[in-house]
Parts: structure tokens; C-alpha cells; sequence
């Protein structure tokens, strides 16, 4: 297809002819057999390794080799995996020097790595921070193909920690990933890209709006599309987060396994509603494992203000995101586990509003929106699980959210079961006992159980098989005994 060197005047426009065809991947890697770039060899001087930058696509579609005797040689540009053609344009435009990793396969040349040189070309900079290339590319293999790759025409490195702080890289990013973003994404970009460039604003306004260009690109933008999940992999990991409560395990499958059919997560999160100690948390781990899915947590018992979760206004000059926008940055995704922690503690703060209710808006998946970041943040990655002791403190609206899951208590044959074959083994690994050197009767294990009767869930079990590992360990070690045995009577004298 023909594309014009919009740079020349516009009696001088020449056209030239674009050398290459895109494909689409949703690949998250390159290989020798999946390429980012193929490229022509038929001068045949393109090996495994190649230095040499990108032509500039205003004056041609190709690679010009670093040749050590000064030969000038160009290889066109044939096919490009269409997430990369941004990139590609930015590489060519900036006369970045690159390394090329690739394979030569007939007389093409199949390029599936690539790296910055260090080297910048007619005073050329990179973009501002070293690694950058290396983070463009981790972030465009995690996107999904271009819709319209026409309109964004106007072993790699651990460099998905480096963070864009430059106006520089932050440019250059929107330059090469712009298409990756979601539209309102990409158009607030541009207005705070502008806002931190212009002289005409105040040098406050000039770092909140890079501080959120850096918080949002930070975070990978995915779609909403999820594999589907294996049940009886649901069932082992449940089965290895908690013991017994077959009917709250098969409730949780039930909720989630529509994903199965519609490739979209549920409409209602999870709320785990039971005493204290009987394993919400872990449950609410174990999901977000089924889903393969990041997770971050958000404790409700120590928010006392609606503003912690929204995040205050620009126009203060200590300003900053709410505890929401945070737990996005921090996972880095724009999917991800919501584990909201005693949701029944959220208290009314100080007048300002309820902070629970804030919640809604992330619940609906309708968006949410920050009062620093100030852009509606697609929430339709979010899965929401909640966990709480008492039902009755939480509002109605927020209880239509989530399919709700009481978890009782264990019975006194279950907390045997689970000190016996799960707490007390887990509690001698960790101290360092060998089973020959611990013996606990039953009768003594009852005892334990028994003395925990006026508490719920199984952190009294810990408690306890703690004290008594300690107590059989510092025994061995003191009294020089080889093996320490407790009894009904053992037990209640030293409990």
C-alpha cells in the first residue's frame, strides 16, 4: 500500500511504496518459528546475530545493516506481526540502532528478538531510560492485535519492572503502544501528555499529570476474554486450601465454571461469609489461583474515609490516587482478583460517606473512576470476592452483588481430622521434628480439640500445635531425650 512523506512540502510529496504485509498473533513469546519481523536476505548477509536500524517508514520499508566495511546494505520489510508496527515506525523515526536475533530461512531473514544498542545515530536518543525497548516489547507481546493497524500508522529482559517517569518515554510509549490502550484511555493520554509538556501550566499540574500517565501505563490493559477453567483442577486446589465444607467448594465451582460457556467472568463476585478462622481467606486465595488470575487485597477494617478508595483531587498539591487506583499499579493488570477483606467492618468514616458504598461502581463493571487519575477505569477484568463475619452489618445493595457463601464452622470430628492429618504434620516440618522423635495420643488430640470448643475455625489448632511442637522440641534439645509423647493429662497441664 502507497503512504506519502508527510514531512516534505505539499508540492514535494513522494510516494512510497510500503514493502510489507501484517499478521495477527496473540503470542505472549517469539521463536524461530514465530517471528515479530520477516525480513528479505538476498544479499545473504543477515546472520543469527545483525546489527543495523530501521529505515524510516516515510522513506522506505526496510533494515539497513551496520556493515564493518562500509557497504551499503537494505533488506525490505516483509511481513510484521501487526502489534509491532508502531514500534517498528518509532525505531525507523528515531534512528534507534538495534541487534537483531533471528534465523535465516531461504532468503528471508526471520527475526524474533530484539535489543537496544546503546548506540544513538545523528545525535538520536533513545527514549529517555535504558530498557525501554525491552519494556515496549514485553508490553505489546501481552496485547491483543490492532483493530485498525491502518489508524496507528499517523530471551527478553526483565524489564517489565522499569517505570515510565519521563515525559520522553511516556511520548514514545503512546507512540508505539497507543493502539494497545483502551480508546478513552488513549485520548486522556494525549490531553495529559499535553498538560505535563506545556509552559503554560503550573509545574504542579505538570507532575500530577506525569505521575498518572506513569501510574496508567504501568498497568497492562487486557481484554476481557478468559480461558475456559478444568473443574477437577478447581476441586484439587480447593481440596488443598481447606478440608471438608463439600457443599461451600461445590458452590464455588458452580459460580465460577460459567466461564466455561461465555469466555467472560460472572456476573456476581463472591462474598465468603462464616467465623473467624474457618479458611475465607484462603478460599478467596484458592479462586484466584483457579483463575489464573493476579490478585490483591483491600482491607475494609481500616478505611474510615471514602476518599482512601477514590483518591483526592488534583487541585491539592499533596494529592494523590485512592487505595483503588494503587491496588491496579501495584498488580500491574487491568484483570485481576479484587479480595476484599471484611467487608462488614467498613465503617461510616467521618461524615463523608459511607466508604463500602464506593465499592458499587466497581461491582457494576461499569468502570471506576479516580479523582486524581480522572479517567473511567474499565473494571470488567475485575472478579471481586469479599469475606465477612457477620452478614447483617452489610448494606443490601452491596449484598445484590455477590453470590453469597456461608462457610459454618467445623464439627468437632472435622477439627480432629484437621489437626491430626493437616495442622500437626504442617507444624513438625516447619520446627524440624522428625515423627519418631513426636507422638500424640488420641486421647490427646481430643484434648486439644475439646479445649477449643468456645472458639470457631482452626487458629486455636495452630496455636496450640505450636505450643506443643516448641515444647517437645525444647525437651529433645535440653532433657537430651530421643522422643516426647503426649497423653490426654500431658496435654491439659501443658495447655
Amino acid at each position: 500500500m502507497p503512504v506519502f512523506d508527510f514531512n516534505a512540502k505539499p508540492d514535494e510529496q513522494v510516494e512510497v511504496t510500503v514493502t510489507y504485509t501484517t499478521f495477527d498473533s496473540n503470542k505472549k513469546t517469539a521463536d524461530k518459528d514465530n517471528p515479530i519481523i520477516v525480513i528479505s536476505n538476498k544479499a545473504g548477509k543477515l546472520k543469527h546475530h545483525s546489527c543495523g536500524m530501521f529505515t524510516s517508514p516515510t522513506k522506505g520499508t526496510a533494515f539497513t545493516l551496520d556493515s564493518d566495511n562500509g557497504e551499503d546494505i537494505s533488506e525490505d520489510i516483509l511481513r510484521i506481526d501487526s502489534r509491532f508496527v508502531s514500534l517498528v515506525k518509532w525505531l525507523g523515526d528515531s534512528h534507534v540502532m538495534v541487534r537483531l536475533s533471528g534465523v535465516v530461512k531461504g532468503d528471508e531473514y526471520w527475526i524474533y528478538k530484539m535489543m537496544e544498542t546503546g548506540i544513538a545515530v545523528r545525535g538520536a536518543k533513545l527514549a529517555g531510560e535504558n530498557g525501554f525497548l525491552q519494556f515496549m516489547l514485553n508490553r505489546l507481546f501481552q496485547s491483543e492485535p490492532p483493530t485498525n493497524i491502518e489508524k496507528d500508522l499517523d530471551d527478553i529482559e526483565d524489564s517489565d519492572n522499569m517505570k515510565l517517569t519521563s515525559v520522553q518515554s511516556i511520548a514514545d510509549f503512546l507512540t508505539c503502544a497507543g493502539n494497545t490502550l483502551p480508546e478513552n484511555i488513549r485520548m486522556w493520554a494525549k490531553r495529559n501528555l499535553a498538560i505535563a509538556k506545556s509552559n503554560e501550566v503550573t509545574p504542579e499540574e505538570r507532575r500530577h499529570a506525569l505521575r498518572a500517565l506513569s501510574i496508567m501505563f504501568s498497568i497492562h490493559w487486557k481484554n476481557d476474554y478468559f480461558e475456559a477453567i478444568d473443574p477437577v483442577e478447581a476441586r484439587r486446589i480447593l481440596d488443598e486450601e481447606l478440608y471438608g465444607m463439600e457443599k461451600v467448594k461445590q458452590r464455588i465451582i458452580e459460580t465460577i465454571i460459567q466461564i466455561n460457556r461465555t469466555h467472560t467472568l460472572p456476573s456476581y463476585g463472591l462474598l465468603l461469609i462464616g467465623p473467624a478462622g474457618t479458611g475465607k481467606s484462603q478460599l478467596a486465595y484458592a479462586v484466584a489461583k483457579i483463575l489464573k488470575m493476579p490478585w490483591t487485597t483491600l482491607e475494609m477494617s481500616s478505611i474510615n474515609d471514602p476518599e482512601q478508595l477514590t483518591g483526592s483531587s488534583r487541585v491539592y498539591s499533596n494529592a494523590k490516587p485512592g487505595i483503588i487506583m494503587e491496588t491496579f499499579e501495584k498488580a500491574e493488570s487491568s484483570n485481576l482478583v479484587f479480595i476484599i477483606n471484611e467487608l462488614d467492618k467498613a465503617s461510616a468514616g467521618k461524615g463523608n460517606g459511607n466508604p463500602a458504598d464506593v465499592l458499587l461502581t466497581l461491582l457494576d463493571n461499569l468502570g471506576f473512576t479516580d479523582n486524581y487519575i480522572e479517567c473511567n477505569i474499565p473494571t470488567s477484568g475485575v472478579y471481586p470476592i469479599a469475606t465477612a463475619n457477620d452478614k447483617s452489618q452489610i448494606s443490601a445493595p452491596l449484598l445484590s452483588r455477590f453470590a453469597v457463601i456461608e462457610l459454618p464452622d467445623y464439627s468437632f470430628e472435622e477439627k480432629k481430622a484437621i489437626f491430626t492429618n493437616f495442622v500437626m504434620p504442617k507444624v513438625l516440618k516447619k520446627i524440624g521434628l522428625k515423627p519418631e522423635e513426636f507422638t500424640i495420643t488420641e486421647d490427646g488430640v481430643e484434648a486439644i480439640i475439646d479445649m477449643s470448643r468456645a472458639t470457631s475455625g482452626i487458629r486455636d489448632l495452630e496455636q496450640a500445635a505450636e505450643h506443643v511442637a516448641a515444647n517437645a522440641l525444647y525437651r529433645i534439645e535440653v532433657e537430651k531425650i530421643s522422643s516426647v509423647t503426649y497423653d490426654a493429662e500431658t496435654i491439659k497441664t501443658l495447655l
